[in-house]
């Protein structure tokens, strides 16, 4: 069995489903639920539902909120360690849903951004790790992730990142983004996110240009599908359909999919498919999280 390491936040998602579009500066009709959120911490969880073991490194404030964002992850039975502490309070993601389903996000780390080198554990026993791109793009926390980063490649154990959103990825240069892609082994991004970092409208040529920074690149293509190059190979699979209901979580349960399969097989193609088959489930329901039933 796999064992992933995942690196990055654990937050409180509060989300708002609109009913219309938004009446600046009045009400707006929606209907507004709380989730287990946190990029790192969503995909910890959807790698429960599949046949391999996830550990979160992340932290949390010393709050009510902090409290019960830990005892959602052992219910999952994601491994952790040195969660809580005091400080900043507790992570929290405002996000809008359209009635199409697609989400708009507003992201505030919280407590994530005190992150430090200690947190990371002993690294014996993982087959790999999934960094979030929060954790880099926030410049109090890094140093400290580059820091990880440097012990993990001197571990040997293959880091897949997943540079976040393209308005989030514009708080630093497109340069110093690809600067950590070098320092990759893989990279999970949408296809959005890849014609940003590729610098070409086409999504091709885009993948073929991120080629020279990592050699795995994968693309998710929501209800297109998804496609990777790995070296020489270029690979793509259809979506699978569902009932939208919610895209929040779809990329990270999408990584949770695709990696355990990639480290278990190296096989592009059954790990897309691993990775379009999980994000169908999320999508399907709402909130970024598995359900636990």
């Amino acid at each position: 069995m796999k064992k992933i390491l995942c690196i990055g936040d654990l937050a409180l998602d509060v989300i708002a489903q609109l009913k219309e579009s938004i009446n600046y500066g009045n009400d707006t009709s929606s209907r507004i639920s709380t989730h287990p959120g946190g990029q790192a911490a969503n995909v910890s969880t959807w790698i429960t539902r599949t046949n391999a073991k996830a550990q979160l490194v992340a932290r949390v404030g010393n709050d009510p909120v902090g409290f019960a964002l830990i005892s959602d992850l052992d219910k999952y039975g994601v491994d952790h360690m040195n969660l809580m502490r005091s400080g900043r309070p507790t992570g929290v993601v405002v996000i809008l849903v359209d009635a199409n389903g697609e989400r708009t996000m507003f992201p505030d780390n919280g407590a994530n951004a005190d992150l430090e080198v200690s947190d990371l554990p002993p690294l014996d026993g993982f087959d790999g790790v999934y960094l979030s791109g929060y954790a880099l793009l926030d410049f109090r926390s890094r140093d400290v992730v580059l820091a990880m980063v440097k012990k993990i490649k001197a571990a040997g154990i293959p880091i897949f990142f997943d540079p976040t959103t393209t308005g989030a990825m514009k708080i630093v240069s497109r340069e110093e983004v690809l600067s950590w892609v070098s320092l990759m082994d893989g990279i999970l991004l949408n296809a959005e996110e890849a014609i940003y970092l590729g610098g070409d409208s086409q999504i091709e040529l885009a993948e073929e240009n991120l080629k020279a920074y990592t050699p795995l690149v994968v693309i998710k293509l929501g209800s297109r599908g998804a496609m990777a190059i790995f070296k020489d190979e270029s690979v793509r699979v259809a979506a699978v359909t569902t009932n939208v209901v919610d895209t929040t979580g779809a990329g990270d349960s999408f990584a949770a999919g695709f990696i355990p399969m990639w480290l278990q097989t190296h096989d592009l193609d059954q790990a897309l498919t691993a990775g379009t088959s999980l994000a169908a489930k999320c999508v399907a329901t709402v909130g970024a999280r598995p359900p636990l039933n």
